[in-house]
């Protein structure tokens, strides 16, 4: 959800078919999808790619994981399922069904579950991924942050996260649309670049580490910082 592109427009005297165009793609493999922004324009989805095998940019994540993970917004679980062939204890959660239901097909476990219900082995994850976005889950990066610092081990867990290409800092509210008439409930989103992520993890108890770069995808790693306890927030919108 990362590059500005522009969507179909809509057949004249056709209204939007609210149904769930993120499941028909993760369902065909494919897209189209777009993430269309309620303020206007649209980001592309890249649904290809989370269908796909793991590719380079993913792997180097991959293999930054250490112990018990944790992919928040797993999607259609193809990293739930390369973390498994790594001999990793991992599991998924996505509020999707589809996508819990395609992450299953695949071998491996995942919950349709938010990240701010209970979740098994809270306190005990020694990683946590957030890819393809992810960070923008709720719409309230700084909820999300403290949430996952609940998740992870306090004495050395690890976050790793996908930030978004450009220095951008934003929330805003978007809808899944195939171009073809079907459009998802909107929900509350947030992009977060590298430098915004830095200071609101550093805000959020934890430590930024390592950014690295595989093409035009970036990736920061946080640490859990012992003893830190920023106030609880709850996501917006």
């Amino acid at each position: 959800m990362s590059t500005e592109e522009h969507a179909p427009e809509q057949p004249l005297g056709s209204g939007p078919r609210h149904e769930d165009p993120y499941a028909h793609a993760l369902q065909d493999g494919r897209g189209p999808l777009y993430i269309r922004r309620m303020d206007g324009g649209v980001l592309s989805s890249e649904v290809d790619r989370w269908c796909a095998a793991p590719d380079p940019a993913d792997m180097s994540v991959l293999r930054r994981c250490k112990g018990a993970v944790l992919d928040i917004g797993c999607g259609p679980g193809r990293l739930v399922s390369a973390l498994r062939a790594l001999g990793h204890l991992v599991l998924g959660i996505d509020i999707n069904h589809a996508a819990v239901a395609r992450t299953a097909d695949t071998g491996g476990a995942a919950l349709c579950r938010s990240v701010f219900e209970r979740l098994p082995g809270e306190g005990l994850w020694n990683t946590a991924l957030l890819m393809d976005g992810n960070i923008g889950i709720g719409g309230d990066p700084p909820a999300l942050l403290v949430r996952i610092g609940s998740l992870v081990s306090p004495r050395g867990g690890l976050l790793l996260v996908e930030a978004a290409a450009h220095d951008v800092h934003e929330r805003l509210h978007v809808q899944f649309d195939d171009g073809r008439g079907r459009r998802g409930t909107p929900f509350p989103w947030a992009r977060v670049g590298v430098a915004a992520l830095r200071r609101t993890a550093a805000a959020t108890g934890w430590q930024p580490g390592e950014h690295w770069s595989v093409g035009d995808r970036h990736f920061l790693e946080l640490k859990r910082s012992a003893g830190s306890r920023p106030a609880p927030t709850r996501p917006q919108g």
